[in-house]
């Protein structure tokens, strides 16, 4: 059963969350597993409640990983199935131990066809994911991989940034790599150099900002 405190709903009257409590159960992953092989994203809309889930693509030729996301407690997926019905090209991984709310796809569909209180939390979520992609392929296309991570730690310390803020927090430096479509070594070089220059201190998982607005400087992007 969902839990009426569990976000993106905590706010949706009781007639709401009764509705969707009903057709709602829990899903539990492990850390490491591979999610979604049978094709449930065609089936089931998901809500993480804890844990960590991240949407890659990748390339089998080089296996050169992107992520394109990493879902955390109160986001919701796949949204771009739920509304066009079509398969979504891409991987899934339990970062850490997580449970989601799973929900049948047509039940979610029908609250998007009749409940207005619903699509009011729903789409001003649906548009915060869209600009993450938009912000994706702008950053990979336009700036250089130095640039990308230095706005990456900026982004996690802003807490009005709810796709990023924390979102570093226990990623090793092959998972931040990954973010920003470059490898391991490159974000630890660059790491590296912003430590010397007095600006970042700290281990891998640990990073700390020393000035945040030398880096502000360096990247001119606000």
């Amino acid at each position: 059963m969902m839990q009426t405190t569990i976000k993106p709903f905590e706010i949706l009257d009781e007639g709401v969350l009764q509705e969707i409590n009903h057709f709602t159960k829990r899903v539990h992953f492990k850390k490491g597993e591979t999610l979604f092989s049978n094709g449930e994203l065609s089936r089931y809309f998901y809500v993480i409640q804890t844990g960590k889930i991240k949407t890659y693509q990748l390339n089998l030729d080089n296996a050169k990983e992107q992520t394109i996301f990493i879902f955390r407690a109160g986001d919701m997926f796949d949204t771009i199935t739920l509304l066009d019905g079509e398969a979504h090209d891409v991987m899934y991984e339990a970062m850490e131990d997580t449970v989601v709310f799973e929900m049948p796809i047509e039940n979610v569909r029908y609250l998007i066809e009749h409940n207005p209180e619903f699509n009011r939390k729903f789409f001003p979520y649906l548009a915060k994911q869209m600009r993450h992609m938009e912000e994706l392929v702008t950053d990979i296309s336009l700036y250089s991989t130095e640039e990308r991570l230095i706005k990456l730690l900026l982004q996690n310390l802003d807490p009005t940034n709810l796709m990023k803020y924390n979102l570093l927090h226990g990623l090793s430096n092959t998972e931040i790599a990954k973010l920003i479509g470059t490898v391991r070594h490159v974000v630890e070089r660059h790491l590296k150099k912003l430590k010397k220059e007095g600006l970042l201190e700290g281990k891998s998982k640990t990073l700390q900002i020393n000035n945040a607005k030398a880096l502000l400087e360096k990247i001119k992007l606000f």
